[in-house]
C-alpha cells in the first residue's frame, strides 16, 4: 500500500510556515480574484443571496486552503459571507488575526478540506479555489473536486484559478495540465468561462488558468473563453 505524501499531513504545512518556506504567499489577494470581483463578479444566487437556509442575504462562499486568508477577506469586503478552511494551525491563526485586525468578518476553521462534505453538503453558493488543487496529493484531485461539488448547492459557482500550468511531477505546488482540469470537472460542472486571468502577479505569468463553472450533473463542455 502506497504511503500518503507528506502534503497530506498538517504537520508538513505547519513546518513550512514555521521555517518561513511559504513561497506561495502573495502578501495580498490573488489579482485574478480581485479583478473578477471589481468587474462585477459575484456568487449571488441570481441576486437573491445565500439561500433559504439563512436569513443573511449575502452569498455564502467557501475558501478551501485559505492560507493567511487574503482572498477570504477580499470576498467578505465585496459582500460575501465567507468560511475559510486550512489544514495548518499556523495559517488559521494568522488568518484569524488578520481578519480581526482589519475588522473583516470571516469565519476561519482548522479543517481537513476532504472532510467538508460530511457536514457542509449543499451549503455554499460559491467556492473560490486557488493553490489548494496544486497543494494536495495529485492522486486525490478527483476526490477534492468531488468535495467541492458536494458542498456547493445545485447551480452554485466554482471560481478556480489553477496553478502552476506546466509540465513536471515535483511539488508542492504540483504541476497542473489542462487535461487534469478537464478530467476533474467532467460530469460534475459545466464550464461557463475559461482562460488566462486578466490580472496576475508577474512571476506567475502564463502559469494560471481561470475557470468559472456551475455545479450540475450535465456533461462537461469545456470552452476556451476568458472569464472577465
Amino acid at each position: 500500500m502506497e504511503q500518503p505524501l507528506p502534503v497530506s499531513r498538517a504537520a508538513f504545512w505547519d513546518g513550512l510556515y514555521a521555517g518561513g518556506n511559504d513561497g506561495w504567499e502573495l502578501g495580498g489577494p490573488a489579482p485574478a480574484l480581485e479583478h473578477w470581483l471589481t468587474s462585477g463578479g459575484s456568487f449571488a444566487r441570481g441576486g437573491a443571496g445565500a439561500g433559504p437556509q439563512s436569513a443573511d442575504p449575502r452569498p455564502l462562499v467557501a475558501v478551501p486552503g485559505c492560507g493567511r486568508g487574503h482572498d477570504a477577506r477580499l470576498l467578505a469586503r465585496h459582500g460575501h459571507r465567507v468560511f475559510a478552511f486550512d489544514f495548518a494551525d499556523a495559517a488559521v491563526g494568522e488568518a484569524q488575526r488578520l481578519a480581526s485586525a482589519e475588522g473583516v468578518e470571516v469565519s476561519v476553521e482548522q479543517r481537513d478540506v476532504f472532510t467538508l462534505g460530511s457536514d457542509r453538503a449543499g451549503v455554499f453558493d460559491g467556492v473560490w479555489e486557488y493553490t489548494c488543487f496544486c497543494a494536495i496529493d495529485p492522486a486525490r484531485r478527483d476526490e477534492y473536486v468531488r468535495v467541492l461539488h458536494t458542498i456547493l448547492r445545485p447551480g452554485g459557482l466554482l471560481l478556480a484559478c489553477f496553478y502552476p500550468m506546466r509540465d513536471g511531477t515535483e511539488g508542492p505546488p504540483f504541476p497542473v495540465a489542462r487535461a487534469d482540469v478537464d478530467r476533474a470537472l467532467a460530469g460534475r460542472f459545466t464550464v461557463l468561462e475559461a482562460g488566462p486571468p486578466a490580472r496576475f502577479v508577474e512571476r506567475r505569468r502564463g502559469l494560471e488558468w481561470l475557470v468559472l463553472a456551475r455545479r450540475e450533473d450535465a456533461a462537461y463542455k469545456p470552452r476556451a473563453e476568458r472569464p472577465g
